[in-house]
């Protein structure tokens, strides 16, 4: 391998002391009073020899590195992966890095990229938690570690937070469906603790008791994330069968759900939505492939992402005392499958 240029080895090919060199590499070179030209020559020949500074040495230094780490649920998913790069971006318009990391909802790898990225001394941390993970977060807290979590969070642990106002949305997309005339709406979610999909639920009940609907226990299917196909099939079996009393329209939870139940759905022959209405939450490039338009739930990825940032920056540079939590609004983008059934 070859060796690391170091900021010795430029000193020595420009003819002055290291202490120089550190100053203008570091942006320090008016304080230390470095000359323009001079300036100009460290910084053309650290180029030339390729230099790349030791982030983790200058962590220890000067306290800082400039770089975030980023943990989300997983990168496969669309909607992660677009936040993922808006907020690449926005960290880079503030002069840091984005160091990225999918936990793919696992608890064990969860802990492993957080201790990876502290020991890579990261400035601070944006997580998508996953459940069970209260214990890592509260270390985390009692640490003073900067983290806001985003997308979903605890309700018993008071943090940064930056998150869609999960009720309001799907209160809207139910209250959507009962007024294209749609009585007995079923949901299918994942089965988890984590406020997010607790929010879409109760947003989903809220909706019917105030449209004069009373939930049916029935009309909710869980789905867990390591089996959720399976489990979408046989939750569509169910909540399509006649014995049970056939729901008139689903509201899926998330994109992925929705992908998969829309592959089942077509191909028991179910219409959509002449014999079913559909929204979902979030959107996916299959939809595109879909013959109905589906009307789906479309998040701010750009605000949550922004928030996300800025909000961890604040807390990096002391300026929150007290949690921040954001609730980003969404909005529905209208299809044919919300209709009303023909």
């Amino acid at each position: 391998m070859k060796k690391r240029v170091s900021l010795k080895d430029i000193a020595n090919k420009v003819g002055v002391s290291t202490a120089l060199v550190s100053y203008v590499l570091n942006g320090k070179e008016k304080e230390a009073r470095v000359g323009e030209a001079a300036a100009k020559k460290i910084r053309k020949v650290a180029a030339e020899m390729n230099y790349q500074p030791n982030l983790i040495a200058r962590g220890l230094k000067f306290g800082r590195t400039h770089t975030i780490g980023l943990i989300v649920a997983d990168i496969s998913n669309p909607f992660f992966a677009m936040l993922a790069r808006i907020i690449e971006l926005e960290a880079q318009k503030n002069g840091y890095t984005v160091l990225f990391g999918s936990s793919d909802e696992q608890l064990e790898k969860s802990q492993n990229l957080i201790d990876t990225f502290l020991n890579r001394q990261v400035d601070g941390l944006i997580i998508t938690p996953v459940a069970g993970s209260q214990a890592q977060i509260e270390g985390l807290k009692k640490n003073g570690t900067p983290f806001v979590l985003m997308d979903r969070g605890f309700t018993e642990l008071e943090t940064n937070l930056v998150v869609t106002d999960n009720h309001d949305a799907m209160y809207n997309a139910v209250k959507l469906l009962i007024r294209n005339g749609h009585k007995k709406i079923g949901i299918v979610a994942y089965d988890t603790p984590l406020t997010h999909m607790q929010e879409r639920i109760t947003g989903y009940k809220d909706a019917l008791k105030d449209n004069g609907i009373r939930f049916n226990s029935k009309w909710l299917a869980k789905v867990s994330y390591e089996h959720y196909k399976e489990n979408v099939e046989t939750a569509i079996e169910y909540l399509l069968d006649k014995k049970t009393g056939p729901v008139d329209a689903l509201v899926f939870a998330t994109n992925s759900i929705s992908v998969q139940a829309l592959k089942i759905l077509h191909s028991k022959g179910v219409r959509v939505p002449q014999d079913l209405g559909v929204i979902s939450f979030d959107e996916s490039d299959v939809f595109d492939f879909f013959y109905s338009s589906i009307t789906y739930i479309k998040q701010n990825l750009q605000s949550i992402s922004e928030n996300a940032v800025q909000s961890l920056l604040q807390t990096i540079d002391g300026k929150n005392r007290k949690a921040i939590k954001v609730l980003v609004r969404s909005a529905i983008v209208h299809g044919e499958s919300s209709n009303a059934k023909k």
